[in-house]
């Protein structure tokens, strides 16, 4: 069993690249673990907004009717946006002095990780 590795995490400010909702920035709700070939797939807030249609389940206190929601994107659709300066960019791994691992923005050499 395979693990796929990824350097974009829940709660991070992403931008999509490519596809209908090209330009949007949101941030990371939900990282959708591929499978052994690798498929990542990542929910963004407000970005690849579908209509599914829902029955009513009062047990759940759900109520029916059409229901927009998130879909998934690819993880090869989104890039990183960098926090401190703002730009869509790759991300890089450095070790600090104090032996951790961290995040960094390949623009601005700023660590993304808090």
């Amino acid at each position: 069993m395979s693990r796929t590795a990824t350097s974009i995490r829940k709660n991070d400010s992403v931008l999509v690249i490519t596809g209908k909702d090209r330009g949007k920035r949101g941030r990371v709700l939900k990282v959708v673990p591929g499978n052994e070939r690798g498929k990542v797939r990542f929910i963004v807030e407000g970005v690849n907004m579908i209509k599914r249609h829902t029955k009513p389940n009062p047990g759940k206190q759900v109520k029916g009717g059409i229901v927009s929601r998130e879909a998934s994107l690819h993880a090869s659709n989104v890039q990183l946006v960098c926090p401190e300066c703002g730009v869509q960019t790759r991300i890089g791994h450095k070790l600090l002095g104090d032996g951790r691992k961290v995040r960094i923005c390949r623009k601005c050499e700023g660590v993304v990780d808090k």
